[in-house]
């Protein structure tokens, strides 16, 4: 017990660690090599994030969410009954059917969404929301489908069998018996489905055109104008999200929660 605390103490240090420079940059205005600690403190990067100037981080923050949730939603919505599929039955093709799901993952991503790009500009996807979540579905739906999968692969359907014997149907069984067992599996695949989308530069950048500014494109744009105070103090409202994510979904991890039966 007490290494396995010393063990969780030595992550949370080692995580926390990472995020100390960080923090130490979003309140200074001067730190030169090799000065341990900055010359000038300031809150100049806050209040630009929270003044007249910040719109443009709220408006990023925004469609950050708004892409990354929809991105989740759609990712585990289409990912279940895929994972159901592959993890229930076995038939032909199965193998290269799933090697067709994970395509996109094994393939760089500045090919897939340059590949797509054309299709999207003749659909006229490009520059808009829909173009954003389609391309960050391409990347983050193979993870939820592959979440599902090793939880219906453990899935009892006898359960099923059983509340209809009882006179339930399609809708109860799916509501009462089919969504609570699976729930934790779809929590975590949307969970990765989020985080994943929440992180897309490249593929926003491409299919985005500049126009669907979401936060890391603001991020990337602040790294390189040299601003490192502005650029860390975003940086932090960038992880907070997604840090609220992982945490409030530390409950669904875990092997013993994704069998499929409870």
């Amino acid at each position: 017990m007490r290494l396995r605390y010393l063990l969780y103490t030595v992550i949370i240090c080692s995580i926390v660690a990472l995020f100390i420079p960080v923090v130490i940059w979003s309140f200074t205005y001067q730190w030169f090599y090799p000065d341990l600690l900055p010359e000038q403190w300031g809150y100049r990067a806050w209040e630009y994030i929270f003044g007249p100037a910040g719109t443009q981080i709220t408006s990023g923050l925004a469609q950050s969410m708004i892409v990354a949730a929809i991105t989740a939603i759609l990712s585990v919505c289409l990912g279940t009954p895929a994972g159901r599929i592959l993890g229930l039955y076995d038939f032909r093709l199965k193998n290269i059917l799933s090697l067709v799901i994970i395509l996109p993952v094994i393939v760089p991503p500045l090919c897939v969404a340059m590949g797509l790009h054309l299709w999207f500009i003749r659909l006229g996807l490009t520059e808009s929301i829909v173009g954003v979540v389609l391309i960050h579905l391409t990347f983050c739906l193979p993870y939820a489908v592959f979440v599902m999968w090793g939880v219906f692969a453990n899935y009892n359907p006898e359960y099923e069998d059983q509340a209809r014997s009882l006179g339930a149907t399609p809708f109860q069984v799916f509501v009462r018996i089919s969504t609570p067992m699976v729930f934790n599996g779809m929590v975590v695949a949307g969970l990765f489905a989020f985080l994943l989308s929440w992180s897309q530069y490249l593929s926003t950048l491409i299919i985005g055109g500049g126009q669907i500014t979401t936060l890391p494109i603001l991020l990337f744009a602040l790294i390189n104008s040299g601003d490192r105070p502005v650029a860390a103090a975003v940086s932090l409202v960038f992880i907070t999200p997604a840090l609220l994510a992982l945490v409030f979904s530390s409950r669904y991890l875990g092997k013993q929660h994704l069998t499929g039966i409870q």
